[in-house]
């Protein structure tokens, strides 16, 4: 586990768009939530059948607010059961366990502009980080960008916070961000943060890039969910297992069945917090993670268990 969790009780779901649902949680000891920062996120333990499911979702509300912590998820049309359970199950009422917030998107408060941009569901980081930087008086602005204008869902908490500063892309009126144009003639000192999907992610960066703009002013995130594939078997070298990964679980969750602790902050391939040492494969590395280097994928040696698996054969791992 990446830390303690907290039991908590789902005490309001709301509908906010086809597919989007947002759920308020609260303590059920009574006790206050920790503060955590704009961009952070907290995995979710839902108690599907036959194994417990866990899912990162990032935290949408005030930081400050130590009562009530709200997080949205977008239904998955090719969901494992995670967010499929969330939207058909989940009732008002119900307890859940959940872990410490981790923040792998954080702001950089030293910034002298913010630029915030959203695509979809990934909105839910750039909210909090939005109302951290409203709180701090700093210079920011958010591009939100969304499929229809039913699915602007934060677009009244967004205007509230910060009037005038934010600029809405619809897809069904074809506008789209143009990159190029956001990023250029920035002041030094700017920070651009974006979480969306994958192409508009990777646009993002290679406008900046190209632009000249410097790493460390370029702030992604991504979470990706496991991928289903064929069997495949696993020997742990230092717990002495040998077990098989079925089709629908992921290396990491069938690494946890075993009783196995591995280490893991975002479930989602891109913190690297899960990183185990290929001993040896005979079948070929399936790499989905957002960490890994081309270098380090080549080389066989290193596997992110929580999206990754093998085709074929059998996988050891020094765990």
């Amino acid at each position: 586990m990446s830390s303690a969790s907290l039991n908590v009780e789902i005490r309001r779901i709301r509908d906010l768009a086809p597919g989007i649902r947002e759920f308020s949680l609260s303590r059920t000891d009574g006790d206050d939530f920790p503060i955590y920062s704009g961009g952070s996120h907290i995995v979710l333990s839902l108690p599907l059948s036959d194994r417990p499911h866990r899912n990162p979702y990032s935290l949408l509300g005030d930081p400050t607010d130590r009562k009530t912590w709200r997080v949205a998820v977008r239904k998955q049309e090719d969901s494992r059961g995670g967010s499929r359970w969330l939207h058909e199950q989940a009732r008002e009422g119900m307890r859940i366990d959940i872990s410490a917030p981790v923040n792998l998107f954080s702001l950089n408060r030293l910034g002298r502009r913010h630029i915030l941009v959203a695509g979809g569901i990934g909105i839910t980081p750039i909210l909090s980080q939005a109302r951290e930087l409203a709180r701090l008086g700093a210079d920011f602005e958010v591009h939100y960008a969304y499929r229809a204008p039913e699915y602007g869902v934060f677009v009244d908490e967004l205007e509230a916070l910060a009037p005038g500063r934010i600029h809405h892309y619809v897809q069904s009126r074809r506008e789209q961000i143009e990159f190029s144009s956001l990023l250029a003639g920035r002041p030094l000192g700017t920070h651009f943060y974006i979480c969306g999907p994958g192409g508009m992610v990777a646009a993002s960066m290679n406008a900046g890039k190209a632009l000249g703009w410097p790493e460390s002013h370029l702030h992604s995130e991504q979470f990706l969910a496991p991928t289903g594939g064929e069997p495949f078997d696993v020997q742990l070298t230092l717990s002495g297992k040998a077990f098989t990964v079925p089709s629908d679980l992921s290396l990491l969750e069938a690494i946890e069945q075993q009783g196995v602790d591995a280490p893991y902050l975002c479930r989602g391939g891109a913190c690297g917090q899960c990183e185990l040492e290929v001993v040896d494969a005979s079948g070929e590395l399936i790499h989905h993670d957002l960490y890994l280097s081309a270098e380090e994928r080549a080389s066989g040696k290193k596997i992110m268990p929580c999206v990754s698996r093998l085709k074929g054969g059998c996988l050891t791992l020094n765990l």
